[in-house]
């Protein structure tokens, strides 16, 4: 009943305590005391000090971040800006000078343009499945501690991490397989990767034996373990493992241009580099400089995963950890 009485440091989540303590009826604060001790209300402590002051380090820190923030943003709003310019400035403007979608218009409505850009979607998201497929899947069939030369076939993959046959042999190789002068390539060629499997690989040891245990006592087969408690468990690192194909996938232009020749099955992105540093840009109907439909171009490089990561966030903020730490 001495704390309730303390109104600097009690605060009672009930109707009744304002009144009460404001009154001061013992009555009434005796009862609130035992229900508290019960358990029956709740009762938040308010520890009294002094206010709380700005510290330096806060204010430098906050500093150092803004300066940080507006480093960033401000390139990224003057690409965004000219992109809308009809005409080149290279001059720092926050705003355009005559606003014009131009260079947007010219992207969709020519096909050389239009096709590679379609070609980075189609490729980006199958090969973003297939390599979450090959993940997930390794990554379970090797946290299996009963299957036999789990060890070796570990070993043979993480060998591949640090060994690699070489350009020319992987050439070779691709030639066999028909990929070459194919968007196919950069589906398949991202399918496997050592290290997102690993990951999957130790997040999936992360999750209770328990589970497992109770699943197989229900009748479940390993498959049906896989996709009924272990994929639903894993949303987190799925969404950050698919990011990171997804932008590995999107991105690559290296590969267009070691293994494809026809313009038609090249991306998005070695069609900018392209047109960027050897000016082939498309002739357009629209009155827009060749710089804007540059900027253009970069924005809708860069404006899928913009939009996309807002809505990965909260699984991307967990999964950023995915593998590090073990229970």
């Amino acid at each position: 009943m001495e704390d309730l009485k303390k109104t600097d440091q009690t605060e009672i989540t009930t109707p009744e305590t304002a009144e009460a303590i404001e009154q001061g009826n013992a009555e009434t604060l005796s009862d609130l005391n035992t229900e508290a001790k019960k358990g029956k209300i709740k009762v938040n402590i308010i520890t009294p000090g002094r206010k709380s002051k700005i510290k330096v380090f806060d204010i430098i820190n906050y500093i150092i971040f803004g300066l940080l923030t507006l480093i960033i943003i401000i390139p990224i709003w003057k690409v965004v800006s000219d992109s809308f310019n009809a005409v080149g400035v290279y001059q720092f403007k926050l705003w355009p000078t005559q606003p014009t979608i131009g260079g947007y218009a010219t992207i969709m409505t020519t096909k050389k343009l239009l096709r590679p850009l379609i070609n980075s979607f189609v490729t980006t998201i199958l090969g973003t499945l297939l390599g979450l497929l090959m993940a997930t899947l390794g990554g379970y069939v090797l946290n299996q501690e009963e299957m036999p030369g789990r060890n070796i076939l570990s070993y043979f993959l993480l060998i591949t991490m640090i060994f690699s046959g070489g350009m020319i042999p992987e050439y070779l190789v691709m030639k066999r397989l028909h990929l070459v002068d194919s968007m196919w390539i950069l589906v398949l060629k991202h399918g496997m990767n050592v290290y997102n499997l690993v990951l999957m690989k130790n997040f999936f040891e992360g999750i209770p034996a328990t589970l497992y245990e109770a699943a197989k006592l229900d009748g479940c087969s390993p498959m049906q373990i896989f996709y009924k408690i272990v994929l639903p468990l894993s949303k987190a690192a799925l969404a950050s493992i698919g990011l990171m194909f997804a932008v590995t996938v999107w991105n690559d232009y290296s590969t267009v241009q070691i293994y494809i020749t026809n313009p038609d099955q090249v991306n998005f992105q070695y069609k900018l580099r392209v047109m960027i540093q050897d000016g082939d840009t498309p002739t357009t109907a629209y009155k827009v400089s060749q710089s804007t439909l540059y900027y253009a171009g970069i924005v809708c490089a860069i404006l899928p995963f913009m939009l996309a990561y807002p809505f990965l966030q909260k699984y991307f903020v967990t999964g950023v950890n995915v593998g590090a730490v073990k229970e």
